[in-house]
């Protein structure tokens, strides 16, 4: 198969590779089309692996789309740790970024006022106080003051309860919030008493129970304006591009992210490891069909083991809630170019490089390098949903999410979420919400060339450069339901 970098007319001629194909149909921008004859029943080939088999024949020149091939995947399987080659070494250019350096000895790239409800019933509280300190200070001495309302908190049981606690803990603890107002009700499942011990007690940490103050309005902004006076206090600093850590998302794909966007990133995550540095792949179902390339890149048995248990437990997660393993990927894909998961997963994988895998991460565990944790890439057991995925990334500590995109989307999450752009086209046409373009690869600029211009840009943001999530206020997050609503 070839990929159309742009729309070709129904007649048109093309070479690729010394043959001459005429092609039968319109071709869409990112769409395939078929270079030889394909008898049904084939495997068809992308980047080197199958992405599905042939359903009935295929012509020379004929569309190659979701109505004439399908997956070839199945349920849970059994795999072999085959290691792999290292990757190519890079050498450390010994780099700097300007962030805040906390008490703690952990960094954030922002410094930022937070408001966390522990459960939805006091999402309207947290809203109300963000506007009212927004009102009397400007904002102008930290860099955003935001409420982060939930659907949850309340009426969970078991591992789905603590997962929301995991993720609310990491949200507060996280080193981009120079200052956090946990607000709670009080009759709630989680109790203000039980989640402090698991936040724990921490000089930017305030708590409420709005049941037990009179006017939560007065006591929340009394309490807020504290947290702004100790956070304005805060400056940057030179900070070694090893202490970065970056999540790694995808969503809206087309069939260019596969070509330009994701190996873009796949790229800067090589040069972030190699600095020291951390990236994070999540996304677990867009996983499979490229598994066993992440597999085998693990740093040991063990590593492969867990990401073996990654794999299997998603897809007994489907299994269990009686739903297809391999149903995705969704309309926008299907419509950028994106015909199957395993040519969805190829292309998603890519943004991991070729890095070697040296943990695997649970829902809602957060990276701690000061613990032992190494820099590195690491996997992150999450679904592929935009905000949930995302949402999950910040919570690991990443400081800043780069996602790539076909379709383009405008949400951020609670850290800042770069959108890399897979085509000049939908770069242009999406000013406010695509931040960089990769689709310039496809043109005149190399994948080096490219990179070089994403580091330094990641180094800005990083430095305190807003991105358009930021510019426009999208900030939001979503957490994991897996249980029951009591």
């Amino acid at each position: 198969m070839a990929v159309a970098i742009a729309a070709l007319p129904a007649g048109t001629t093309v070479t690729v590779d010394g043959a001459v194909i005429v092609l039968r149909e319109e071709i869409p921008a990112g769409h395939k089309f078929a270079l030889i004859d394909f008898a049904a029943g084939t495997s068809v080939v992308k980047y080197g692996y199958p992405i599905g088999h042939t359903v009935r024949t295929i012509a020379r020149g004929e569309w190659v789309n979701e109505r004439n091939i399908k997956t070839s995947l199945g349920g849970v399987l059994e795999y072999t740790y085959r290691p792999q080659q290292p990757p190519p070494a890079i050498p450390d250019r010994l780099l700097t970024f300007n962030g805040y350096r906390r008490t703690n000895g952990e960094v954030g790239i922002r410094n930022e006022i937070w408001i966390v409800p522990t459960v939805g019933c006091v999402n309207g509280i947290a809203g109300r106080l963000a506007a009212r300190l927004q009102a009397e200070t400007g904002g102008e001495k930290v860099d955003a003051i935001v409420a982060f309302p939930h659907n949850y908190g309340c009426s969970q049981l078991g591992d789905d309860h603590e997962n929301t606690r995991r993720i609310l803990r990491n949200i507060a603890l996280h080193p981009n919030a120079g200052g956090v107002l946990i607000v709670g009700l009080g009759c709630e499942n989680n109790q203000i008493a039980t989640f402090r011990e698991m936040v724990g007690e921490h000089t930017h940490i305030r708590f409420m129970e709005t049941q037990k103050v009179a006017d939560e309005i007065e006591e929340g902004i009394s309490i807020l304006r504290e947290l702004y006076d100790r956070a304005a206090a805060h400056v940057r600093e030179a900070i070694p591009v090893s202490e970065l850590k970056i999540g790694l998302k995808c969503g809206g794909s087309d069939g260019l992210s596969g070509i330009t966007a994701n190996p873009l990133v796949g790229l800067f995550s090589d040069f972030l490891v190699a600095q020291g540095g951390t990236t994070v792949l999540t996304e677990v179902p867009e996983m499979f069909g490229a598994e066993t390339i992440l597999m085998n890149r693990a740093q040991n048995k063990e590593v492969f083991d867990k990401t073996v248990h990654l794999i299997n437990d998603f897809k007994n997660y489907f299994i269990k809630n009686e739903q297809p393993v391999y149903e995705n990927p969704s309309p926008g894909n299907k419509a950028g170019g994106i015909s199957t998961l395993e040519e969805k997963s190829l292309g998603c994988t890519q943004k991991g490089g070729k890095a070697t895998v040296v943990d695997v991460l649970a829902y809602g565990e957060y990276l701690r390098r000061s613990a032992g944790k190494q820099g590195g890439l690491y996997l992150l057991s999450a679904p592929g949903n935009d905000l949930v995925a995302s949402t999950a990334l910040a919570a690991a500590g990443c400081h800043l999410v780069l996602f790539t995109t076909g379709r383009g989307t405008p949400f951020g999450t609670f850290v800042p979420t770069m959108k890399i752009s897979s085509n000049t086209s939908l770069y242009c046409h999406k000013p406010a919400w695509i931040d960089f373009n990769a689709g310039t690869i496809v043109e005149d600029e190399t994948p080096e060339a490219a990179c070089r211009r994403l580091i330094r840009y990641v180094l800005q943001v990083a430095g305190g450069e807003p991105l358009n999530n930021e510019k426009n206020k999208y900030r939001e997050i979503a957490i994991f339901k897996t249980g029951v609503t009591l």
